[in-house]
């Protein structure tokens, strides 16, 4: 009898859930398509104005609807266009005002590159996840799809003196497993080892050389770059991963920035940075070996780092903010207009 109640209520809300989608997908058929006022479709729906917005917001956000926008300003691609041929990348520009504070810039990008994503994640691929301030942030504004056989590998360990990082990095990996419908691998191990003998013991047990092998074979690599420079801390440096110590041999070494805790330079080097030894990411090599790698920058403090990134080869797309965009080319010579502030201006077109 209980498991009779039991797939009794199953049934009925997976039947709440296809009539809203189906009410949703009406509403923003109307609203969107043929441009009817909420208060039109209201009446039209036999509903309130409130349930109608509900139901528009609710198609945005499951992905039913996507926005496209046609800006007649040409200076966000002409600063793409820039930034491409540049840099031999492919770039998303996110417009921001500049007179937003960088915990909201960080928002902004974040918010446009979770949708982003859309188009590079699909059935069948492996992605690698690089766990940090700036991808907590893309998590958290994730749409789902309904995809199938994907897995999702964290990139670097979380673990320190103080935390195991467990909460931290499988929150973040249990939103992008849910989001694209994929089967997701911890990595139970610390961010940097104590000493780098510990990381070759470590390699060779079993258990971590199988997330070694879904490493390996990953089609995307997503992740954000860590800087000892930026207004909102990247984690690793925030969050007691890095000693007295450490800080010392970083700045011996002139290192500007690190992706899934591997250290780099301004000019792209990195194999002979003596922190990396201990570091549990991939390397640098290892990450230029997938196909598709995205890295997502929010804030100017990031251009340094940014800089030895792409000259280090790790980056296919960029998603990043206007103002980085134009400090990333001023910092090495090239010319394009100042961004402006914006105003808010609504979706011309949307589908």
């Amino acid at each position: 009898m209980r498991q009779a109640r039991c797939t009794d209520v199953q049934a009925t809300r997976e039947a709440l859930t296809d009539r809203k989608t189906q009410d949703a997908l009406t509403a923003a058929n109307l609203y969107y398509m043929q441009d009817l006022t909420m208060e039109a479709i209201a009446d039209e729906m036999h509903t309130s104005r409130s349930s109608v917005s509900r139901l528009i917001g609710y198609a945005r956000q499951t992905g039913l609807v996507t926005i496209a926008i046609r800006s007649p300003d040409e200076s966000v691609p002409r600063l793409r266009t820039e930034v491409d041929e540049r840099f031999g990348i492919a770039s998303h520009i996110v417009p921001v005002p500049a007179n937003v504070s960088e915990v909201d810039r960080l928002e902004r990008v974040a918010t446009v590159a979770a949708r982003t994503l859309d188009r590079f994640v699909d059935s069948g691929m492996t992605v690698g996840i690089a766990w940090g301030t700036t991808m907590s942030a893309v998590s958290r504004h994730l749409v789902p799809r309904k995809l199938h056989s994907v897995e999702v590998v964290q990139l670097n360990g979380a673990g320190n003196q103080y935390t195991t990082g467990v909460v931290y990095a499988s929150e973040l990996l249990r939103r992008f497993g849910e989001a694209f419908s994929a089967v997701t691998h911890e990595f139970p191990v610390p961010a940097l080892f104590d000493d780098p003998l510990t990381r070759e013991a470590m390699w060779r047990e079993r258990s971590i050389k199988h997330i070694l092998d879904v490493q390996h074979r990953m089609d995307l690599a997503i992740f954000g770059l860590g800087t000892p420079f930026s207004e909102v801390p990247s984690h690793v440096y925030s969050g007691g991963y890095l000693s007295a110590e450490d800080y010392e041999a970083l700045e011996a070494a002139h290192v500007v920035g690190d992706v899934a805790t591997v250290f780099f330079r301004e000019d792209g080097s990195w194999n002979d940075i003596p922190l990396n030894a201990r570091a549990s990411g991939p390397g640098v090599s290892a990450i230029k070996r997938t196909a598709r790698r995205v890295c997502i920058v929010a804030g100017p403090a990031k251009v340094v780092s940014l800089r030895g990134a792409l000259a280090a080869g790790l980056i296919t797309d960029l998603i990043v903010d206007e103002a980085t965009a134009f400090a990333l080319l001023e910092s090495v010579g090239a010319v394009t207009p100042r961004p402006r502030t914006r105003g808010r201006r609504r979706p011309a077109l949307a589908r």
